[in-house]
């Protein structure tokens, strides 16, 4: 199950408003002396009244050689702003005197005429604004559908270039995919044993609808639907595909998990016979596992016991040591 991912947003809450003090002959307030300062009318922004102070000869003697501008809070029953407090010096900002040499000011195009503009941006923090919780947005992924694909490329024959008779039954498929699935079909079809004459290539010992299951598994990657099959009829169809004539190890794989989950007294020395014919270990394990948990006698009464003893006896020692080390720990 997918990890829970959930959203929230913080956004801080702000009003911003400006002022512009113009300020003419200002060779007029030069010399008005340190500390002294000219300030615009009053002004206000979400409910905190402002002023902006001019100081021509500077804030103080350490500043006398720049101006000065400084913006105050002038509210006294207003909750102050970030850094402002109408009742210290935090109500005026900057905190320090220097703003700007006199002499570089003068000479710069902030005057002209003698006539100056002081632009006072100032923004009011409000409490931050929280939304809901939610879930982060999320894009479903459909399930990959290439294996649907491909099944449709065999079913339609489009662009096949092989052909294969089965019983008389004629397959068409695809060089390269069959190739890729199987080092068996990849010598067959581009090695050096290729039949480069033949156009129809000849399927021995096998029937049409096995076949067919071993096309669709290397197309998809699974098994068809067996829904016509039972019981004897799909365990027939799984033996066949367990033969592993074409070196699909997957395949393979497959097959043995099938066969384990059907086995059962009747059918256990069979499939036991089966696994050590192909070298199925893990359904030759789950055979065995399945006898030496069952009533010994009721499997040896099976015909596919006594095919099994004719056949196979090598597998039957198997079977007897197992028997005798689960007594062993018994006892």
């Amino acid at each position: 199950m997918a990890a829970t991912r959930t959203l929230l947003t913080c956004i801080p809450m702000k009003t911003q408003g400006s002022h512009v003090f113009r300020i003419f002959g200002y060779s007029q307030h030069k010399g008005i002396g340190v500390g002294k300062f000219i300030r615009s009318g009053a002004f206000s922004v979400e409910g905190h009244d402002c002023a902006i102070r001019f100081y021509p000869d500077g804030f103080s003697q350490g500043s006398s050689h720049c101006i000065s501008v400084y913006l105050e809070l002038l509210s006294k029953d207003a909750k102050p702003p970030r850094k402002f407090d109408p009742n210290d010096m935090s109500s005026f900002a900057p905190q320090d005197g220097p703003f700007k040499s006199r002499r570089e000011f003068e000479a710069s195009a902030y005057l002209r005429d003698h006539h100056m503009a002081i632009e006072c941006v100032v923004t009011v923090m409000k409490d931050v604004r929280v939304s809901e919780t939610k879930p982060c947005p999320r894009i479903e992924v459909p399930q990959p559908d290439i294996a649907a694909h491909l099944c449709k490329l065999l079913e339609a024959k489009e662009a096949a270039d092989v052909t294969f008779s089965v019983s008389g039954e004629i397959f068409a498929a695809h060089k390269i995919v069959l190739a890729m699935r199987s080092m068996v079909f990849r010598a067959e079809l581009y090695g050096p044993m290729r039949e480069t004459a033949a156009e129809l290539t000849q399927i021995e010992d096998m029937q049409p609808d096995v076949f067919r299951a071993l096309l669709h598994f290397i197309y998809t990657d699974s098994l068809p639907a067996m829904d016509e099959l039972e019981g004897d009829d799909h365990r027939e169809m799984i033996r066949h595909l367990l033969a592993d004539r074409y070196a699909m190890d997957r395949l393979k794989l497959v097959c043995q998990s099938v066969l384990s989950e059907k086995i059962d007294v009747q059918t256990v020395a069979t499939t036991l016979a089966l696994a050590d014919q192909h070298n199925c270990d893990m359904l030759k394990d789950a055979c065995l596992e399945f006898i030496n948990s069952s009533i010994m006698d009721d499997v040896a009464s099976t015909q596919g016991f006594l095919d099994l003893k004719r056949s196979c006896p090598s597998v039957l020692v198997d079977v007897l040591l197992r028997m005798r080390m689960r007594m062993l720990c018994k006892s």
